[in-house]
């Protein structure tokens, strides 16, 4: 049997292009700081991450066997993941079979140059969008406008986000941090012969945001659109884009030559296996039985929707992903943002202070794997501890992604990186950890310890601990971001000086009942309480 060159790159790069939207400017402590003074957005976010928890649970508890298709989703993801390579050859073969073109794109540069090329070969000027995180990652409309092309966003939260020279905060709502009297001041100064009386109600911005799109829709020069995919059917060559709106079944359709950017983990073995992720994508993502426009098509179909397909498959750090075994579940996300609507980290400090495409707790192991961490101050390295660990996440995640694990994981690799650079690792955390460890395996050490924690503490003013100095070591980065509250007396300190129970004579002069049951009960108590005070 003689071989066939694919196309797939014989070099693939270690991890995302510099380019890429992934890396912050800055440490998420600093940003997170600066985003919690933002009392509106604090409020918007709060509004809104509630309201969507409510309708999907409100959703999930209709179905009995939820817990069964969490697990079905689960185990087609690991297929996935397991035989990435063989699928991604059996979705370009039925592409390619039926019509399509397929191109493959090591990195950001790479999709970019590739898209804007098959733009300005039809000499398009402007290109409508569909919703994309793949887009946004690799910053498309960037590398398209350096190219004098302008690309128009169709999702009206997108679009909010654009008009505003905004970035998405959110994975599902790009524009949740924004109220409506934002978006109305928004539209006013971006929509050209928009009616000076318009209000904030939500029916006249989505009629004004309706009238400026369908513009766009019915002159489109070179007609060329640029849309993502939730899902890529191995079996079949079909791509399926889920939405609420109907701008993207526009785009989908209306365009004569359609480019599709699509990560390589967002495949899936069979046309059958749709069944198990149309159930659980709407319910997790927007609290709804099913999307109200679920568009499916396969390579081109002469007098019917696109004449021309083209399908770019990305990597862009998804290879480095693959590649380490504890890490790579975080490439089974289907983009639903259930961790972030459930993540009480994300609700107070929103998506701008992750710095990545991919905010929430999603973001926090995924972008460090895709950009790679390069030191201390790395925004990338500071992710992985923008989480408490409480594992919320992962309960809500409709493919049951460990979240904690990972994310523990990615922490331990940041300390052996450091431990490497600094050989002996010898640092005051180091110290400190070695000293409470030493302290919590002594009983009496503990205890000592806990019973004169409390009066030193009393001396000071006020019920919290305000920022401690930085020679202080572990406690500071607490201190630093929240008030530590002043510990209190010990458990056995407080179990020693608790009011005695009433005894059953009292307790028979209250109530006029008598038994020698509750007394037994009672001396018994007082029994124990000598014994444990004693201990």
């Amino acid at each position: 049997m003689s071989t066939v060159d694919l196309g797939i790159p014989t070099f693939r790069p270690q991890h995302a292009s510099p380019s890429s939207h992934l890396r912050g400017e800055r440490l998420f402590p600093d940003a997170a700081r600066e985003d919690l003074q933002n009392s509106t957005q604090r409020a918007n976010l709060a509004h809104a991450t509630e309201t969507i928890l409510a309708k999907r649970a409100a959703v999930v508890r209709e179905m009995r066997d939820w817990q069964k298709l969490r697990s079905a989703g689960s185990a087609l993801k690991w297929q996935v993941t397991d035989h990435l390579p063989e699928l991604l050859e059996q979705l370009e073969e039925k592409v390619t079979a039926a019509g399509g073109v397929v191109h493959w794109a090591r990195d950001a540069e790479e999709a970019g140059e590739i898209v804007t090329s098959l733009v300005l070969e039809r000499g398009a000027s402007e290109v409508l969008k569909v919703k994309s995180m793949a887009t946004q990652e690799i910053a498309l409309n960037e590398t398209l406008a350096a190219a004098g092309i302008r690309a128009i966003e169709s999702d009206l939260a997108e679009l909010i986000v654009q008009l505003a020279e905004d970035t998405p905060s959110h994975i599902l709502v790009p524009a949740i941090h924004r109220n409506r009297a934002e978006i109305r001041e928004i539209f006013l100064a971006a929509m050209p012969d928009l009616d000076p009386s318009i209000t904030d109600d939500p029916a006249e911005l989505a009629e004004a945001a309706r009238r400026f799109l369908r513009e766009k829709f019915l002159d489109m020069p070179g007609s060329v659109a640029i849309s993502g995919a939730n899902f890529a059917v191995a079996e079949t060559g079909t791509l399926a884009v889920v939405e609420s709106e109907g701008n993207g079944r526009m785009c989908l359709t209306l365009p004569r030559t359609l480019i599709s950017v699509v990560g390589i983990e967002k495949i899936i073995p069979t046309f059958e296996d749709l069944e198990v992720f149309l159930q659980l994508l709407p319910r997790s993502s927007t609290g709804e039985r099913m999307n109200p426009y679920t568009t499916l098509f396969t390579g081109v179909h002469e007098g019917d929707g696109p004449q021309e397909f083209h399908l770019v498959l990305l990597d862009n750090g998804r290879s480095a992903v693959l590649a380490d075994p504890e890490g790579r579940s975080a490439l089974h996300c289907i983009r639903c943002s259930a961790c972030l609507n459930v993540c009480p980290v994300y609700a107070r400090t929103g998506g701008h202070a992750y710095g990545s495409t991919y905010p929430g707790p999603i973001g926090a192991i995924l972008t460090p794997q895709m950009t790679g961490t390069i030191g201390t101050d790395d925004p990338s390295a500071a992710l992985p501890y923008a989480s408490s660990l409480c594992g919320a996440c992962s309960d809500v995640c409709p493919v049951k992604i460990d979240f904690p694990s990972i994310l523990v994981h990615l922490r331990a690799k940041d300390v052996d990186r450091r431990r490497a650079t600094r050989g002996e690792f010898r640092s005051p955390w180091d110290r400190a950890l070695q000293g409470a460890g030493k302290l919590m395996s002594s009983p009496r050490a503990y205890d000592i310890a806990v019973r004169s924690a409390g009066p030193l503490t009393g001396m000071l003013p006020g019920t919290t601990i305000g920022p401690l100095p930085k020679i202080v070591p572990l406690v500071t980065g607490w201190t630093d971001h929240r008030d530590l509250p002043q510990p209190g007396p010990s458990f056995r300190s407080w179990w020693k000086n608790r009011p005695a129970p009433a005894t059953t004579q009292q307790a028979t002069e209250s109530d006029g009942s008598t038994g020698s049951t509750e007394q037994a009960a009672s001396a018994g108590s007082a029994e124990n309480r000598d014994s444990e005070e004693q201990a």
